[in-house]
C-alpha cells in the first residue's frame, strides 16, 4: 500500500551544520542554521509547502530519517549531508532504496575545495545538487521542489 505524498519536506543537516555561524564562516557564512530553517519556513509558507528541519551528527539517523521520509510520504528531501557526502555509501544505498526524491545540498562549492571532496557519494543517487549559493542553496533546492522540476 502506498502512502498518500504530503506537502512536507524534510529538509536533513549532516555533521557540524549545528555549528554553522561560528564554523568557518568564511567558507559557510555566518547564517546559523537556526536562521537556515527560519528561511525555509516563511518561503515553504508562501510556497504551500512544510518542511521538517533536522541536523545530526551521526549517520545512522540520517539514514533512518531517509527511510522515514518516504514513509510518512514527503514530497521530497532536501539533503546537506556535510563530509558524510564525500564517505558514505549508507547514505548512498538509502537514497537509492526509497523513491522520495533527494536534492543534494551544499553552501559550498566541494569541487572548489580541497580534492577530497570532489567525490559525492549523495550526488550519484540524488535527482539534483545545488550548491555554492550560501544558505540560499536551500532556498533554490526548496523552489525546484515546488515548481514541479523535483
Amino acid at each position: 500500500m502506498s502512502v498518500p505524498i504530503t506537502n512536507t519536506v524534510y529538509v536533513l543537516n549532516g555533521p557540524n551544520l549545528n555549528l554553522l555561524g561560528t564554523r568557518e564562516p568564511e567558507i559557510y557564512g555566518s547564517e546559523t542554521l537556526d536562521d537556515i530553517a527560519g528561511m525555509l519556513e516563511d518561503r515553504a509558507r508562501e510556497l504551500g509547502l512544510e518542511v521538517e528541519v533536522r541536523q545530526s551528527n551521526h549517520e545512522g539517523h540520517l539514514v533512518d530519517w531517509l527511510h522515514e521520509a518516504q514513509a510518512e510520504g514527503a514530497r521530497a528531501v532536501l539533503l546537506n549531508a556535510a563530509a558524510y557526502t564525500h564517505t558514505s555509501i549508507a547514505l548512498l544505498d538509502a537514497i537509492k532504496a526509497i523513491r522520495t526524491p533527494v536534492i543534494e545540498v551544499h553552501l559550498s562549492d566541494p569541487k572548489t575545495r580541497e580534492a577530497f571532496r570532489h567525490t559525492s557519494y549523495i550526488g550519484m543517487a540524488a535527482a539534483k545538487t545545488v550548491e555554492g549559493h550560501g544558505a540560499k542553496s536551500y532556498l533554490i533546492a526548496l523552489e525546484a521542489v515546488a515548481s514541479g522540476e523535483i
